[in-house]
Parts: structure tokens; sequence; C-alpha cells
């Protein structure tokens, strides 16, 4: 405790993270945001999709005008819930028999995707017990059926084991980068590398190569674990997958190696690595939606390549996404890759002087 460095190490971090945890890790949903494919606008559709728009849960960002729409919108991840109304809804309901009502959830994150159904049922429920009261009927009207979308049976395994893919490349990756300079100084061994005829960007290139070697074995193993052990199906392409891999890599080895040549021992650089990961993690959108969290929260997630990442690994299993489908993903991810690794040579170069 007398000493200042320690002092902010051990009371800074839980702080941050209790903070982070605190407005981060939720699986409240309050915005939901959905839209709306009425085929009928009759009077019974109109009250019924009032009862969304009045819920204050759910948030509706557009009225669809064809099925084309309806997928593209859940494809880009635009709303996580269509509701379809069809052209006799209203007339059904009117002339005393039952009407059905098509609800479209986005089944990538099966947790979020059962919290919705849930909802809706619960909204659902109350527009049938009205109009059956109201209008002498002996049981609620509508009946309800729920698709998921690359998810139909809203399996967990299916969502959580491709993000494990991502978790275990991290976690690896920051490990093997984050201790390799400070161990060389720890050892004594650091002076040795300082007196070769290497540069520090040969240097750092050498502590990278294994990083983004044992990173990619444990990514490519965790992939095929995750389809022929886990049965998770994988419907995009290799190639999408392994280009997300390789970036996500070179993203990871620039904070591990950033994390290694500020510190000064191997003690230092794991709980630098740890720091960082953990809260990585949670602002991933591994457990709980981005969209969930505080705007300011989900500003600051732009900037974690494990939330770019975890797009392209369920994108590729689950989506079927290919390259061009994934551009926005790895753009952004190049960008921090960049970033990294520049930063981690200009500190390796200040502590070599």
């Amino acid at each position: 405790m007398r000493d200042a460095a320690s002092r902010a190490v051990l009371i800074g971090p839980p702080l941050v993270q209790l903070m982070v945890f605190g407005y981060a890790a939720t699986f409240d949903l309050n915005h939901v945001r959905y839209a709306v494919y009425d085929q009928d606008g009759g009077r019974a559709a109109r009250q019924l999709l009032a009862r969304f728009d009045g819920s204050g849960e759910f948030v509706r960002v557009g009225t669809l005008q064809s099925p084309l729409q309806v997928r593209r919108w859940i494809d880009e991840r635009r709303v996580l819930l269509v509701l379809h109304v069809g052209p006799d809804f209203s007339s059904r309901l009117l002339s005393g028999r039952g009407a059905q009502l098509q609800v479209l959830i986005d089944g990538r994150d099966s947790n979020t995707a059962a919290i919705v159904q849930a909802d809706v049922n619960g909204v659902l429920q109350e527009f049938d017990d009205e109009w059956a009261a109201t209008h002498g009927w002996p049981a609620s009207p509508a009946r309800l059926r729920m698709r998921s979308w690359f998810n139909p049976d809203l399996q967990s395994r299916w969502f959580i084991v491709p993000g494990i893919v991502a978790l275990l490349m991290l976690v690896i990756t920051l490990l093997v980068t984050g201790l390799s300079v400070a161990r060389e100084r720890e050892l004594g061994t650091f002076d040795q590398l300082l007196v070769t005829p290497l540069g520090s960007a040969e240097i750092l290139l050498g502590k990278s190569i294994p990083g983004v070697l044992i990173g990619g074995f444990e990514g490519g193993v965790t992939a095929m674990l995750a389809v022929y052990w886990f049965h998770v199906p994988f419907t995009g392409s290799v190639l999408a997958l392994g280009l997300g891999m390789f970036v996500f890599l070179l993203a990871a080895v620039g904070v591990g190696l950033s994390i290694s040549s500020v510190a000064r021992t191997q003690q230092q650089a794991l709980l630098g690595v740890f720091l960082f990961m953990v809260p990585a993690v949670i602002l991933s959108g591994f457990a709980t939606p981005i969209a969930n969290m505080p705007v300011a929260v989900q500003w600051l997630t732009l900037l974690n390549p494990m939330r770019y990442f975890l797009v392209i690994v369920r994108g590729s299993f689950l989506q079927g996404a290919g390259v061009a489908q994934l551009l926005p993903q790895y753009l952004p991810l190049a960008l921090i890759a960049g970033v990294g690794l520049g930063t981690a040579t200009w500190l390796f170069r200040r502590r070599r002087q």
C-alpha cells in the first residue's frame, strides 16, 4: 500500500471493471428494435401493433413492404424482430375465427431471442385477453407461430461455442505476446537482444510470429471441434473465417506487445493482459448484446477488436456470410491491428533508448 503504482493496480482496475460490468453485463431488453410487415392494415391489426408500440420494450424502426425486405433487415441486423401480419388477420378475427401472426426473430443470439419471444408472448396474451373479453370469445383468438432465423431451435450451444473460438484466440495470443518482452527483461536476456544487429521492428516481428501461429492453431482446432464435436453448423466461407482470424490475431498481437513493451516484469504484464482482456470480453457481445448497453458504452466497444471478430465468426458459422458481407467488420479490425502494432513498435523503441 506504500507503493503508488501498487495502489493504482489494486484499486483502479477493480473499480473500472465494476463500472463496466455493472452497465454492460445485462440480459434485460428495454429497446427491442423491430419492423412490421403488415399486409392487412385493418382495425384488429392496428390495435395489435399499437400494443407493441406502446409497450415501452419494443421500438419500431421501419415498416416493410416485401418479404425480401424482411430477410435483408434481419440479415443486416437492423432489427431483432419482424412482425408479419397476414392479409386476412382483421377479417378473420372480426368474423369470429382465429387468425395467425408470424413473428420472425434473429436467432443468432439464442439467449436474447428467448427473452424477446417471452416478451412477445406477453404482449400477445394481453391482446388476446382483451379481444376475447370485448367480443365475447370463450378463448384467445390469436395463434402464434415462432420462427428464429439462423438458429431455429434456439440452441445456446450454437451461440456460445463459436464465441469461444474468439475468446480462446484472444486469451492465448495476449498471454503469449504480452509476456514475451517482459520475460526477456526479467530473465536478463533483453540486453542481449539490444546488442544484436536486429532493429526494433524485426525484434517485435520475431515476438509476433509465435503468437500468430499459436493463436491461429488454437482457433483452427476450436473451430473444427465446434463443427465435428459440438455439431454447430458451419454455413459460411472458410476463406472469410480464416481472413477474420488472421486480422484479429494481428490486432491481439498489437495489444499484447504494447502491454509487454511497457511492463518491466511478467507480473505487471500479466496484470495488464487481464486488465484488457476481461472488459474486452464483456464489451464484445460475447454474452450480452451490445445494443442493450448504454450509448456511451456502445461507443467504447468500437475500440474492441473482439467485437468485430465475434460478428465474423458467428456470421461464418450461422449466417452463411462471405467476405463481401463481412467487409464492414474487416476494415475496423485491420485499423485496430495497424494502430496496435504501430503503438507497440513506438513503445519498444522508446524503451530501448
